[in-house]
């Protein structure tokens, strides 16, 4: 009943509703919270990696020279001067594209969003790795498309399973530092994908959030230098800048820039132009030049530190591969294990982690987990470890 004691509407749910799902990872974000809690779990940046006295000097110069501008509305397709870096930015990686197909989005999350409100119809296919981005899997899943595992390898798809793809939308992937396993794609093989890719007409979306945290050498270039107009290709400020800034870009074909452009107008008119106008503040100082070597030295010590700790605590039986960049460790378990059913025996032990399941679109492998290092300094890192060591010690034995 209502305040005024009329019965209730009634609200229907669409159907793409339905298909909405929590995110796994958020809610166990919510249990790390707990004091004491040593969490491995949210792929994070470390807080401390935040470039805070740039950001201040950046918005105090947006304030101070283009306050209403930068207050104002804005155009939909992202400030002019940002999406110049991002074209001049990508070249460098590679990849030559115009500032005129760059769309300044509301986070890399939202390119997703777009490109499946652009491309699914309801029972579409969608060729995704195994396992993929969790985050991918939920912003494509509203718009109903069935979605078709590739046979992976270290590297991520094998080329010659392109050739079951046939007819897909396209394939989704991340080829460099992949969200959840940490593999990345040698320069071979991206040719391969892209060769392959094209023979079976599969347009490739490609999303590179953990491209610029290499710890060893900078990963090759991107699909799309080599799949030109065969490419969309998405890349975020998250990582190298501050998440909170939620800002990303799509670089898009040309014939599939207008289409963009109007689902994103559509969505919220335009990104934040007063985060945009600091990000490039920031970045036209050469911020990054000085900041990211500092990131990736961080994290590649705190790598270090786990790679150590698992290999001094992990029981027998487990494996796991060291990641060449990016923010996470996979970790595959003996088979009999669940690493979904362990997760509250480890919350109790005092650390947490994020179970493997929910990274496959199918036949999830409940025998792996991700661990993220780069939130936690390496002696929190150790005792994470072995608290998680000890959980899975526990279990093998009671199983005998």
């Amino acid at each position: 009943m209502t305040a005024h004691g009329l019965p209730a509407p009634r609200w229907p749910l669409a159907r793409r509703a339905e298909r909405l799902e929590p995110s796994v990872i958020r809610e166990i974000l919510k249990v790390t919270e707990r004091p004491g809690i040593l969490s491995l779990a949210g792929g994070l940046p470390a807080p401390e990696s935040f470039p805070v006295q740039a950001m201040r000097e950046a918005c105090a110069r947006v304030l101070a020279d283009a306050p209403s501008e930068a207050l104002q509305y804005a155009a939909s397709e992202g400030f002019g001067p940002l999406r110049d870096w991002v074209a001049a930015h990508l070249a460098q990686l590679g990849l030559q594209v115009p500032a005129a197909q760059v769309l300044i989005t509301t986070g890399s999350q939202q390119g997703l969003d777009l490109v499946g409100k652009l491309l699914i119809d309801a029972g579409s296919r969608v060729a995704v790795e195994s396992p993929t981005y969790l985050g991918a899997l939920q912003a494509f899943a509203p718009y109903e498309p069935e979605f078709q595992a590739l046979d992976c390898d270290e590297q991520g798809p094998l080329p010659q399973a392109l050739a079951a793809a046939a007819g897909v939308r396209f394939l989704y992937l991340l080829p460099s530092f992949q969200n959840p396993s940490g593999r990345s794609m040698g320069a071979a093989r991206r040719l391969e994908i892209v060769r392959a890719a094209a023979q079976a007409g599969v347009p490739l979306v490609e999303d590179n959030p953990y491209g610029e945290l290499w710890y060893d050498a900078p990963p090759p270039p991107p699909l799309a230098a080599a799949a030109g107009e065969g490419a969309i290709y998405l890349g975020s400020f998250s990582k190298v800048l501050a998440p909170g800034l939620r800002l990303g870009y799509v670089a898009a074909p040309k014939a599939l820039f207008p289409k963009l452009l109007q689902a994103k107008q559509a969505a919220d008119l335009h990104t934040p132009g007063f985060n945009q106008r600091v990000a490039f503040e920031a970045l036209r100082s050469g911020l990054l030049d000085t900041h990211l070597p500092q990131v990736r030295a961080r994290y590649k010590a705190q790598r270090d530190a786990m790679r150590a700790a698992l290999d001094r605590h992990l029981p027998p039986g487990c494996r796991f591969s060291v990641p060449a960049g990016g923010m996470f460790f996979w970790v595959e378990l003996p088979e009999r294990l669940d690493a979904t059913a362990l997760l509250p025996r480890a919350v109790d032990a005092g650390m947490a982690y994020v179970p493997g399941a929910p990274f496959y679109c199918h036949a999830p492998q409940r025998h792996t987990l991700r661990l993220s290092f780069v939130t936690v300094a390496p002696p929190q890192i150790e005792q994470a470890v072995a608290a998680l060591g000890a959980v899975l010690r526990a279990a093998l034995e009671a199983q005998r």
